[in-house]
């Protein structure tokens, strides 16, 4: 590397994107998060109900985020957005033992250095936001989420936007990091979700928290 790309570098923005459920987390937050709101009874049950479809997502037979949206309202439609939000921030508060040690203090150290943070995630933002404002302080990291449809202050079970998976994390990045040129980004991930995003990087992780 030359000189004068090595000051190109210097003189960029630094944008770090971590994928959030098996990169910063050691746990599916989602499943997770049933258990935690719904209790152990409804997520054997809802699994149980959905295991065809959950099949075939694993199979990649059929679109994940239509199977997850089912469940999700399955579970979900109908609770307050109040509610909702509150579950979202007990769970974070209550299971901070899902998150990877290592990830939380990679996070901290680029904050610490002025680096900006965003977490694209096809996890819903009501459970995702509060493990960074617990840690960090509102707006410090910046989630990038699936979003939960609401109508009326209810949840109404449907996505209010695409699943976050796949090109549609670097779709909704690029809404929001509209100059590509003068930025640095380097990317987290652990699985076939973070491809895109892995391409769309300068730099790219797999699974650099699993120590």
């Amino acid at each position: 590397m030359t000189s004068e790309n090595i000051n190109l570098k210097e003189t960029k923005t630094r944008i770090h994107v971590f994928d959030f459920d098996g990169t910063i987390t050691c746990a599916d937050s989602l499943i997770a998060f049933i258990r935690h709101a719904r209790g152990n009874s409804a997520l054997i049950a809802g699994l149980l109900l959905y295991s065809p479809l959950l099949v075939m997502m694993k199979l990649r037979l059929i679109d994940g985020g239509s199977v997850k949206e089912r469940l999700f309202a399955h579970l979900f439609k109908g609770m307050t957005v109040e509610d909702f939000e509150k579950a979202g921030a007990d769970f974070a508060a209550d299971r901070t033992d899902i998150l990877r040690p290592t990830a939380m203090k990679h996070i901290a150290d680029v904050l610490a250095k002025g680096e900006k943070v965003y977490v694209v995630t096809a996890s819903i933002g009501q459970w995702v936001k509060p493990f960074f404002t617990n840690r960090f302080g509102a707006g410090r990291v910046i989630v990038i989420s699936t979003q939960a449809e609401v109508k009326e202050s209810l949840i109404t079970g449907r996505f209010a936007t695409p699943n976050c998976y796949g090109k549609e994390k670097v779709r909704r990045l690029k809404a929001v990091l509209t100059d590509r040129d003068s930025l640095h980004i380097t990317a987290y991930g652990d699985s076939r979700g973070d491809k895109e995003l892995f391409d769309y990087a300068d730099e790219r992780f797999y699974k650099p928290f699993e120590q």
